[in-house]
C-alpha cells in the first residue's frame, strides 16, 4: 500500500473520520501541544503533535497489543523508543524513518538478544548475538541482517575466531580452547560433483572444517572493516519520495489500513523482526565438529602425560 496515495486521501477527510481527538490546536485548529486520539480502528496515541502531526514525545497502542513508546517527528518513529511486538519481541533503540536505525538492541520471543549497530530495519555493522539456550554468542560483523565479515563465536569452553559469509564460516580461521591451546584450519563447502547443475547455492552443503595444526595460543585480531550499507538512509526529515518504499520494507510492523490513514496500524499477524521482502530467522550458532574437539583433547591429554612424565622424573632425581 502507498503512503503517497493515502496521504493524498488524508488531505480531503472530515474530523470525524480521523477519529476522536481531545488536547490542545493552534489557532489554525490543527492538533498542535499535547493530545489523546482515538482512531475508529481502535488504535491510540497519547502525546505531543505539532501542526497536526505526530511530533515529540509519545506512546502509540495498537488494538493487537503491540505499542511504541519513543519520540515522533513528523508521523514518523524518529530519535529513541520502544516498540514491543505483539510475539513478546522488543527493540529498544535509535529510529529513523520509522526504521531501526543506529545503534539499539533486540529482544527476540526466544529470549535471544541482539545488540548493535542497525541499517534501514536491518542489522548491519558490528553486533553482538547471544543466543539464550545455549549461552553461545556471536560477536562481529552484519551485513544487511546476516552474519558478515570478521568475528568470533565463542562457546562455554572454547571459541572459533575467523570469517563468515551469510552466516557461515568460510576459510581461514582457528578454534580457541580453553586448556590453552588452538587449532587452526580453514573452512571449505564442498558440492557432490553429480549434483553440481541441479544443487541451488543456497542449498550447498554446511561448511567442512580441515585442521591443519595445533599451537600455543597466538593473538588474534580482527582488522574491523565497515560494511556496505544496503541502501542510504537520510537523517534528515524524510522526503515524501521515500515514504512508499518505507512503507514496503515497513511490512512486518504498523502499515496503514485502508479506512484510517491520520495514524499508523500493525497488522494483526505476527509481526517478525524483518519485512517480508527481508525476512529472515534467527542466525544459529555454528557448532564445532566433533572431529575438531576430539582431536584437540587428544593433544591436551598428549601434553597433560608428557607433564606427568617429566614430575615423576624429577621425583626419582
Amino acid at each position: 500500500m502507498s503512503d503517497e496515495s493515502e496521504e493524498s486521501s488524508e488531505e480531503g477527510e472530515a474530523e470525524d473520520i480521523l477519529g476522536e481527538y481531545e488536547g490542545e490546536r493552534n489557532a489554525e485548529g490543527e492538533r498542535h501541544g499535547c493530545g489523546k486520539a482515538r482512531l475508529p480502528n481502535g488504535d491510540t496515541y497519547n502525546g505531543e503533535y505539532e501542526h497536526g502531526l505526530r511530533n515529540g514525545q509519545g506512546t502509540y497502542r495498537f488494538k493487537n497489543g503491540a505499542r511504541y513508546i519513543g519520540t515522533y517527528l513528523q508521523n514518523k518513529k524518529h530519535g529513541q523508543g520502544t516498540f514491543f511486538y505483539p510475539d513478546g519481541s522488543k527493540y529498544e533503540g535509535d529510529w529513523v524513518d520509522d526504521q531501526r536505525h543506529g545503534h539499539g538492541q533486540y529482544t527476540y520471543a526466544n529470549g535471544d538478544t541482539y545488540t548493535g549497530e542497525w541499517f534501514n530495519h536491518y542489522r548491519h555493522g558490528q553486533g553482538t548475538y547471544v543466543y539464550k539456550d545455549t549461552g553461545s554468542k556471536y560477536v562481529g560483523g552484519w551485513v544487511h541482517g546476516n552474519q558478515e565479515g570478521e568475528a568470533e563465536l565463542i562457546y562455554l569452553n572454547h571459541r572459533f575466531q575467523g570469517r563468515f559469509s551469510n552466516g557461515k564460516p568460510v576459510g581461514c580461521g582457528k578454534y580457541v580452547f580453553d586448556i590453552g591451546c588452538e587449532q587452526h584450519g580453514e573452512y571449505t563447502q564442498e558440492q557432490d560433483k553429480g549434483e553440481e547443475e541441479e544443487e541451488e547455492p543456497s542449498l550447498l552443503a554446511e561448511p567442512k572444517w580441515k585442521a591443519s595444526k595445533i599451537t600455543k595460543l597466538t593473538p588474534w585480531t580482527p582488522h574491523g572493516e565497515t560494511p556496505p550499507p544496503p541502501k542510504e538512509a537520510s537523517l534528515e526529515v524524510p522526503a515524501a519520495a521515500e515514504q512508499e518504499a518505507g512503507a514496503e520494507r515497513d511490512g512486518m510492523e504498523e502499515r496503514p489500513a485502508a479506512a484510517v490513514t491520520e495514524e499508523e496500524t500493525v497488522p494483526s499477524i505476527a509481526v517478525t523482526d524483518e519485512s517480508d521482502e527481508g525476512r529472515y530467522d534467527e542466525p544459529s550458532a555454528f557448532e564445532a565438529s566433533s572431529e575438531v574437539l576430539s582431536s584437540v583433547r587428544d593433544t591436551g591429554e598428549e601434553e597433560e602425560e608428557n607433564r606427568e612424565e617429566e614430575e615423576n622424573k624429577d621425583q626419582e632425581d
